[in-house]
């Protein structure tokens, strides 16, 4: 005697071979054999178009990317502090709609390149004073110092070496503020 897949009955089988006590059963268990090879296969064919799609993408694709994550970082490590610029909470009344809060840098990206993924370089600011204003540079460069120290200012602000990021370094930029943004956003819910 043998026990069926689907119903679990006692059966005596006719081969050694069948595995279900009726044909009912049996096409049962063939049903949910070509559903388990449908979605092997959709599940493989999501990972060809993930791989060619990462085999597409241009150095200024994964600098993006990189970008993406690293706002994202410091739009979560500060979001507990005022705009850097003008002091408003991002809850405030009167701050223009839309993200609310940008990683607003310093030295902006056009300006210094080399300081684009430096976390000292960059902080939670409003939309209104990093797009709007222009950064509100004089401002920040006040809170900066309150903030950092008059002699990490001048750092920032001093010369610094050109870096030219590479496919690989770009990579792994986005892979550990991604890993970071995951850390905040974990304490977050479990605040």
């Amino acid at each position: 005697m043998k026990k069926c897949r689907i119903c679990k009955a006692k059966f005596e089988p006719y081969s050694s071979l069948q595995v279900a006590c009726s044909p009912k059963c049996a096409l049962s268990i063939a049903q949910k054999g070509l559903q388990k090879a449908a979605e092997r296969k959709a599940k493989e064919t999501r990972q060809w178009v993930r791989e060619g799609r990462k085999k597409l993408k241009s150095r200024g694709d994964w600098l993006k990317d990189a970008q993406t994550e690293f706002n994202k970082f410091v739009r979560l490590r500060d979001r507990h502090q005022p705009c850097i610029s003008c002091g408003n909470y991002p809850d405030d009344a009167g701050l223009i709609t839309g993200s609310r809060i940008d990683a607003g840098h310093y030295r902006s990206v056009g300006a210094c390149p080399e300081l684009r993924f430096e976390e000292l370089n960059c902080h939670a600011q409003c939309v209104k004073c990093n797009q709007h204003l222009s950064g509100n540079t004089v401002e920040y460069r006040i809170r900066l110092i309150q903030r950092l120290g008059h002699e990490t200012v001048e750092w920032i602000e001093g010369p610094h070496e050109p870096k030219h990021y590479t496919i690989d370094d770009l990579q792994a930029i986005a892979k550990h503020y991604r890993k970071a943004a995951r850390e905040f956003e974990r304490e977050r819910k479990a605040a």
